[in-house]
Parts: structure tokens; C-alpha cells; sequence
């Protein structure tokens, strides 16, 4: 792999880390506001190792094994720098069920975002989807037999790793809708409850929400060392926005809907990619800034016109 390309990944790794956790960092922010400064210190250093190297570091290798039993767990690690014919052909065989499965997950986040969640209308027609809320379950479900259907003349078990991404989601889906609202009830009831258990919540729901940014990263690539070091680096630049810019970045009102089509891009490359259609490694990264670019664009944009009117 060429270095360009190598930075290019991580690059997209981390910009594609921070944007699609922004709205936990936002609810982090204010359960941080609630503590005091040492534990602010230990949630910035020990929290941050935890998340780091326990979270996106053995998630994504998990995943990997999971999906490559016979490799063990080192050699799913460094699977994708292996030179042995044995290891990349197993590789190869068991890509398309996991990027099948990763492609489900991210597609139905977004459809979820278009029709039922809140947000700032960035495009024309998201308000009209928005209003259409109860189609949600049917484009989704007609989305899925027809993966599944076209997966299973290639390989049954890309087939089940399309269901099984889609379960993940329903699973993850519950369980960050329960975190959020704990979380703000958290915020509004502060009395009797310690800085030490504050931290060890935030650690659990970083867990929950890291999901979206784990399998997103297969997008990008299928190597293990370069998910960590792209993830663990956008979540480093995160966790230093959570403590002190995180009310700049509340006012850049589209950089969700960035995160949400970057999703939606990289869905389609995951399903690409797992029916064998040999998208080169540059164009998720390149979209990824592409998107992400246009919103934060715009973003300011409406800063800079809501200053004028301020000002006039």
C-alpha cells in the first residue's frame, strides 16, 4: 500500500470518526459540565486510552476474526500485510459477508436519520422525507430482501451477514435511544450521583455509539492497524472538542447532515464492494472530505448571514 494512499485512509478514518460521534460529544459536554476538574482530567487521559485502545482498537479486530475464525486472532490482525497466498485468499473470501453486513448497518442509519430524527434541513427534499416518517420500516425492509435476494445466488453467507448487520442495527438502535435519554436525564438530575460514576456512563455510552464509527471504517479499508490509528486518532481530536470547543461546533448546523451522506456514501461502497464491483480504495476518503467539505461550507455560510443580521 502507498504511503499517499495510507494517509489519504487514515485522514478519512478520522475526520469520518468525529463527525459521526459529534452528537455524543455534544451530550458528553454537557454531563461534563456537571463534573469537576479532576474528573474532567481523568475522562481526557485514562477515558481517552479506553477508547482508544480497548473500544475502536479490539472492536474492529473482533469483527475481523469473527468473520475469519481460521486465521486466529494475530493473524486477523495483521492479515491485510500478510504475504501468505493462504491468508489473503481467506481474507478475500470472507470480505464480502462483513462489507455486506457493515453496508445494511450504514444505509438503514441513514434512512433512519432522513425520515424519523430531528435536524436542520440541509437539502431540498429532507423535509419532505422527514414528513413521511411511517415509509422508514418499508424502504428498509424492501431494501433488505433485495440485497439479500441478489446475495444469495453469489454466497448464502453474504446473505446472512446482510441480516445480520441489519439485527446490529435494530440492537445498536435501542440501545443509544435508552443512552440518550438516560444521559439527559442525567444532565437535568444531578444530585446524588458521583464524578466516578458519571465517567464510567460516559465510557459505556462512548462504547454504544463507537459501533457506527467501527464498521464505517471498513468502508475505507479492511486493515485492522490502520482502523485504530484512524479511529483512535479522530477520537483523540473528538475528546478535546468535547472539553473545549464544543459549543463552536454546535453552531455549524449541517455538519450532522455531512455525517449522515457520508454514511449513506459509504453504505453504498460497503454493498458495492461485498457484490464485487472493485470500488478503488481512494473514493471513500475522497468522498467522505467531498461531503463533509460541502456542509461545513455551508455551515458557515449561515453563520456568516445570521452575523449580518445580527449585526444590521
Amino acid at each position: 500500500m502507498e504511503l499517499l494512499s495510507i494517509i489519504l485512509i487514515i485522514g478519512g478514518l478520522s475526520l469520518f470518526e468525529i463527525i459521526s460521534s459529534i452528537d455524543n460529544a455534544i451530550v458528553n459536554a454537557e454531563v461534563l459540565s456537571t463534573m469537576g476538574q479532576r474528573a474532567r482530567r481523568w475522562f481526557l487521559t485514562w477515558g481517552l486510552l479506553f477508547a482508544v485502545f480497548i473500544v475502536r482498537g479490539l472492536l474492529p479486530w473482533f469483527i475481523v476474526w469473527a468473520v475469519n475464525p481460521a486465521l486466529g486472532l494475530m493473524g486477523s490482525l495483521t492479515a491485510t500485510f500478510s504475504n501468505d497466498p493462504r491468508v489473503a485468499e481467506s481474507v478475500e473470501a470472507s470480505a464480502p459477508i462483513l462489507l455486506a453486513g457493515g453496508g445494511i448497518f450504514l444505509v438503514f442509519l441513514f434512512f433512519h436519520w432522513l425520515f424519523i430524527e430531528p435536524k436542520n434541513y440541509g437539502l431540498k427534499g429532507e423535509r419532505f422525507f422527514h414528513s413521511q416518517g411511517i415509509w422508514f420500516y418499508a424502504v428498509i425492509s424492501v431494501l433488505l430482501a433485495v440485497v439479500v435476494w441478489f446475495a444469495l445466488k453469489i454466497n448464502p453467507m453474504m446473505a446472512f451477514g446482510a441480516v445480520v448487520g441489519s439485527t446490529a442495527f435494530f440492537i445498536t438502535h435501542g440501545f443509544k435511544q435508552n443512552a440518550e435519554e438516560s444521559e439527559r436525564k442525567l444532565v437535568k438530575s444531578n444530585r446524588g450521583i458521583s464524578d466516578l460514576s458519571k465517567i464510567l456512563y460516559l465510557e459505556v455510552i462512548d462504547m454504544t455509539f463507537s459501533i457506527d464509527g467501527v464498521l464505517g471504517a471498513f468502508a475505507f479499508t479492511l486493515s485492522v492497524p490502520l482502523i485504530i490509528l484512524g479511529n483512535g486518532l479522530g477520537a483523540v481530536v473528538l475528546r478535546q472538542f468535547t472539553i473545549g470547543n464544543i459549543d463552536k461546533i454546535k453552531k455549524y448546523a449541517y455538519l450532522k447532515n455531512g455525517a449522515m451522506y457520508s454514511i449513506l456514501f459509504l453504505g453504498l461502497i460497503m454493498l458495492a464492494d461485498s457484490f464485487a464491483m472493485n470500488v478503488p480504495n481512494w473514493l471513500s476518503p475522497i468522498v467522505t472530505f467531498s461531503i463533509v467539505g460541502y456542509f461545513f461550507y455551508k455551515s458557515k455560510t449561515e453563520i456568516n448571514k445570521n452575523s449580518l443580521d445580527f449585526a444590521g
